[in-house]
């Protein structure tokens, strides 16, 4: 207790002190100085400038982070997302399109701020507020395939469609890179595809888009003459409504070797070939030929490869030399010249034209000229050896004639067989080892030219090659005369005496859209497609017709054909319905089978609707019971608008318990005398009063369309 008394006494005196009196013993009170408080307001601006800088150098990051953030969801696509700051925090917001996208947009904001910054305020849509996706394809063909790219709708078509290419593509097959979506298919969808599909087949270097209301076409052909008909048939075949745009370029082709053969005979002054390049040179070229003699419709091939920009002065110069010495021919092939006089010129004239020649061509050209010797008796005594090959009109060869060796006959023999066919070609040769030096290879161009020709025949003498006969296409002759001096050069004369024969011709020979229907039809007639009784499987027997049908169909790939079922009116209407619809595309997949294009071939179902006899009789509903083909599109003329207000499109779940038959029209059911009906193009069209079917249920009507 004493001890803590005296420790307090200093506490206590010091409580005693007046107010502002300095302790006992202590030092006087001195006021701060002026440096004191300098360094205090140093420290307090310095907190605050560094407390300015955090915040802004957070509101710096902030900003870049928005910005980079922001930038790369746009450029992926994800404008939908928003993107906000708060501090070195990042929000992601927005209504995604699907839960992918989200993630996407996630992952792609986490690569540019880091994952841990990120807070995911983002939605996803409801799948049942999104709309339907932009379905569409993108066709590639050329040499090495077909390629497909694009958006469609899930389900069978798409595999219907790579199988209907296939045909198409050859060897080198069909490339599927298509993405699929099930949503509904869009109206229009199937005609478009259809559409495109023609089209890719006459157009084999191609890029064809296809949307459900538009085709786009690009592509690439061999002449302006065959742009202009492939355009005016893709026009005339678009269906209705639909947009067609198309590009095709018809780019000039390359000549080689770049030929004119003018010759001047008994017949007159005519072109074997004729080449220029561009159309100032080509109608220079005809107005010499005007002036030399010619006088009927000359086709100048118009192309690249000219060897000098003087060709038509060349040409010119050389087809008034040959109307001067009055017959024989002139041949360029290239910067190459043969002229060949006939017997009948005189020498004088001979030696004068082709000094003019010779002294007034372009540098560039080579002058070969031969005056064709006359006759004497001694060549009238010894028959020149002579090579034939023939060439029927059904693909029969014979080869006739001497050969020089054993080795020179297998070669031609070899050659033939595998250019005819090997049953195709009767070999009757001899060897004769004094043939003429070359011998081998101008028979070997014989036949090569033979080749060109529908049907005709090729000789070869020691002084001349001759091809006649009759070809199926007009470029025949220029053909021929571009592969012999390509071949021989100016070693050899030849002539020519082709014929196009229009009828031959593979193009101008097709079947119109209405003959096909009628074909197809009057091979129904003659052989219905039967059915197994109340399903869509078709009868074994009905093989025969379908093969018939098939073969029809070669020709006829590219038009626009509706193929119809109808049925008797056993069974409810709407399970008649369906299985008529079922059983055409019954038709369809067996054609498709038999590898033809059914692209163009749509399958509709009419039931009941449209009868063609009295169903209260067994032959009346045995002639309902059938399948017909009709015209659709452009060419189905105003029956197409009638046939498509016949029914509405329904369907039902169960097969209707009606007979097993279904085909062509048959005898009708009156009784009368029997005779088979003519093969009908288009159904009757229905009246207000023709009963119409239910409608059905959603997402049936493209059921089992290929």
């Amino acid at each position: 207790m004493r001890l803590r008394s005296i420790r307090l006494r200093p506490w206590l005196a010091a409580l005693r002190q007046p107010a502002g009196a300095a302790p006992q013993g202590a030092a006087p009170h001195r006021r701060p100085s002026s440096r004191a408080i300098a360094s205090a307001a140093a420290f307090v601006l310095a907190a605050g400038l560094g407390l300015l800088a955090a915040i802004w150098a957070v509101r710096a990051v902030e900003s870049q982070s928005i910005a980079a953030v922001g930038a790369t969801l746009s450029a992926s696509g994800h404008d939908w997302a928003g993107v906000a700051g708060d501090g070195l925090l990042i929000t992601l917001s927005g209504t995604a399109p699907t839960e992918a996208a989200r993630f996407r947009a996630l992952t792609l904001a986490g690569a540019e701020v880091g994952a841990g910054r990120l807070i995911d305020a983002m939605a996803v849509a409801d799948p049942a507020d999104l709309a339907p996706p932009d379905f569409s394809i993108e066709i590639l063909r050329n040499d090495d395939g077909i390629s497909l790219i694009g958006l469609v709708p899930e389900g069978p078509a798409r595999e219907a469609l790579i199988t209907d290419l296939g045909g198409l593509a050859g060897q080198g097959g069909v490339t599927d890179m298509m993405e699929a979506a099930d949503y509904p298919v869009p109206p229009g969808w199937d005609r478009a595809v259809g559409f495109g599909i023609a089209a890719l087949q006459s157009l084999p270097r191609s890029k064809i888009s296809i949307a459900a209301d538009r085709v786009a076409i690009t592509a690439i052909t061999d002449s302006a003459a065959e742009k202009a008909r492939i355009e005016t048939d893709l026009a005339r075949r678009a269906p209705k409504g639909l947009v067609l745009k198309l590009d095709i370029s018809a780019p000039r082709p390359v000549i080689a070797p770049f030929t004119l053969r003018f010759l001047v005979d008994e017949s007159g002054a005519r072109f074997d070939a004729c080449s220029a390049e561009s159309e100032a040179s080509r109608d220079r070229i005809l107005s010499a030929a005007a002036q030399a003699g010619v006088t009927r419709k000359t086709l100048c091939t118009i192309g690249l490869g000219v060897p000098t920009p003087d060709w038509s002065a060349a040409v010119a110069m050389g087809l008034a030399a040959l109307h001067d010495l009055g017959a024989g021919s002139i041949t360029f092939s290239d910067a190459d010249i043969s002229l060949i006089a006939d017997d009948s010129v005189a020498q004088a004239d001979f030696d004068r034209v082709v000094g003019e020649m010779e002294s007034n061509l372009p540098a560039v050209f080579a002058l070969r000229a031969v005056l064709t010797p006359k006759p004497d008796s001694a060549d009238a005594v010894t028959a020149a050896p002579e090579f034939t090959a023939s060439l029927s009109a059904t693909g029969q060869v014979a080869l006739r004639g001497r050969i020089g060796d054993a080795l020179s006959r297998d070669a031609v023999a070899n050659f033939a067989r595998a250019r005819f066919g090997t049953a195709q070609v009767h070999a009757a040769t001899r060897l004769d080892p004094e043939m003429p030096r070359g011998w081998s290879l101008a028979v070997l161009a014989a036949l090569e030219a033979l080749g060109e020709l529908h049907h005709g025949e090729a000789s070869v003498t020691p002084g001349l090659i001759r091809i006649s006969g009759t070809s199926d296409s007009p470029g025949a002759a220029a053909n021929v005369a571009r592969l012999l001096s390509d071949k021989l050069g100016d070693s050899r004369d030849y002539q020519l005496d082709i014929r196009y024969d229009e009828a031959l011709d593979p193009l101008l020979g097709l079947p119109t859209p209405a003959e096909c229907v009628a074909r197809i039809n009057a091979a129904l007639v003659q052989d219905k497609i039967t059915f197994d009784p109340g399903s869509a499987n078709i009868a074994t027997a009905a093989a025969g017709t379908l093969d018939r049908i098939a073969a029809l169909m070669k020709d006829c790939t590219d038009v626009a054909m509706e193929v119809g079922g109808h049925t008797d009116s056993q069974g409810r209407e709407e399970m008649n319905l369906a299985l008529s619809e079922d059983r055409a595309s019954a038709v369809i997949a067996a054609l498709m089978a038999r590898r033809i294009l059914t692209g163009s071939l749509l399958a509709r179902g009419y039931g009941e609707t449209l009868p063609v006899a009295d169903n209260e009789t067994e032959a009346g509903r045995e002639a309902n019971r059938r399948i017909e083909f009709r015209l659709v599109g452009p060419d189905a003329g105003d029956s197409a608008a009638n046939d498509d207000a016949a029914i509405d499109d329904a369907a039902g779940d169960d097969a209707a318990g009606e007979g097993e038959a279904i085909g062509g029209t048959s005898a009708a059911a009156d009784g009368s005398d029997g005779a088979t009906p003519e093969p009908s193009v288009a159904a009757a069209p229905p009246t207000p009063d023709t009963p119409r079917p239910k409608p059905r249920p959603e997402g049936a009507a493209g059921a089992g369309q290929p």
